[in-house]
C-alpha cells in the first residue's frame, strides 16, 4: 500500500477530522501531535499487505521518529513554562476577550491544561501566547 492510500485512509476514519474543522483543510492545525502521528502509524500497520509487511528496520524508524516527536513536545512544554516563570513581577500587556489587559505577571497557572498567567489586581487568567508587550 502507498503512502497516498494510506493518508487517504487516516482521513476518512476521521484521525484529522475534528468538529473544529469538519473536514476543513485550512482550519486544521499545521503540525500533527504525537497522538495523530500514533494513528497514522497504527493505521499503516492495520492496513499494511500481509505479504510484503512492513520491514523492521521501517517500523523502528518510525517508532525512533515518534519518540524524538514525544520529546521534542515535552521540551517545548519545559520552555513555555520557564518563559511563562520568568514573566514573574514584569508588567505584560495582552489581547483578552474584552479587549486588552495589563499588569503585574503575580503567578503562573496550569488552567484547563494549558499555561496561563495570572496578571493584575484582578488576578486575571491569560494565555502566553496573547501577551503582545513585556516591560
Amino acid at each position: 500500500m502507498k503512502g497516498s492510500e494510506i493518508l487517504n485512509i487516516v482521513e476518512t476514519s476521521g484521525v484529522f477530522e475534528t468538529p473544529a474543522n469538519n473536514g476543513n483543510y485550512s482550519a486544521r492545525k499545521s503540525a500533527l501531535s504525537k497522538d495523530d502521528f500514533l494513528k497514522l502509524l497504527i493505521t499503516e500497520l492495520k492496513f499494511q499487505n500481509p505479504l510484503e509487511p512492513l520491514e523492521s528496520k521501517e517500523y523502528i524508524a518510525q517508532l525512533a521518529t515518534f519518540s524524538t516527536l514525544e520529546q521534542l513536545q515535552n521540551l517545548n512544554q519545559q520552555v513555555s513554562t520557564m518563559s511563562a516563570i520568568s514573566l514573574i513581577g514584569k508588567n505584560v500587556k495582552a489581547s483578552s476577550e474584552g479587549g486588552y489587559v495589563s499588569g503585574v505577571v503575580k503567578g503562573v497557572s496550569f488552567a484547563q491544561g494549558e499555561l496561563k498567567l495570572i496578571v493584575g489586581d484582578e488576578e486575571r487568567l491569560i494565555s502566553l501566547k496573547d501577551v503582545f508587550e513585556i516591560s
